[in-house]
């Protein structure tokens, strides 16, 4: 039996996000999803290591990983889109659940008990996690674009840091209150 589960997977790198607003770097879901268990990784370890949290690090990392997995088939909806109203909201969450389930069923029947906790059935703290370095990746995009003179994303960037605010995760603060201000140094600066 041929799996084509990981030739879809590898195709995250043709899915382009932002596609409503002009960028001036382009960036792929491949791209945005490495950022995201990078950053849940780490909102991980400082829930763990600041705030007597007991989350797995790894667990967090991988589930960020294949996040926005359902995208390969769905295709990248822009935010102002999906969350307009209930509805289209609702069946979003619908079609990337079969499209979760989809890329599942693609793999050998003795793996997907391995990653199912990844695609399918994230525990909700873990969800919270991945959630909060979604945004938080989001962010980093707007600061960064912003840095480019990029004045497309100054509304978003608003928007987004507020959202982040709002999750009142510690781990989420911390890092904005300890690793943020560098994403808007330039290369010099970071020295």
């Amino acid at each position: 039996m041929h799996s084509h589960f990981f030739a879809y997977i590898s195709r995250m790198r043709f899915i382009q996000r932002w596609a409503l607003m002009r960028n001036t770097a382009q960036e792929n879901v491949q791209e945005h999803s490495h950022q995201a268990a990078v950053l849940a990784h780490a909102l991980a370890v400082i829930r763990n290591e600041k705030f007597g949290g007991a989350v797995d690090p790894g667990l967090v990392a991988a589930a960020a990983l294949y996040h926005d997995a359902s995208e390969i088939l769905t295709g990248d909806m822009p935010t102002p889109i999906k969350y307009d109203n209930p509805a289209i909201r609702s069946a979003y969450k619908d079609v990337e659940a079969v499209a979760e389930r989809k890329l599942l069923a693609m793999l050998p029947e003795e793996l997907r008990g391995a990653y199912a906790p990844v695609l399918t059935d994230v525990d909700p703290e873990v969800h919270k996690l991945v959630k909060a370095a979604d945004k938080l990746s989001a962010y980093i995009k707007c600061v960064e674009e912003l840095k480019a003179g990029n004045l497309e994303f100054r509304e978003a960037a608003g928007q987004t840091r507020r959202i982040l605010e709002g999750y009142g995760l510690p781990e989420v603060a911390y890092f904005l209150d300890t690793f943020m201000d560098s994403f808007s140094l330039t290369l010099d600066e970071l020295k």
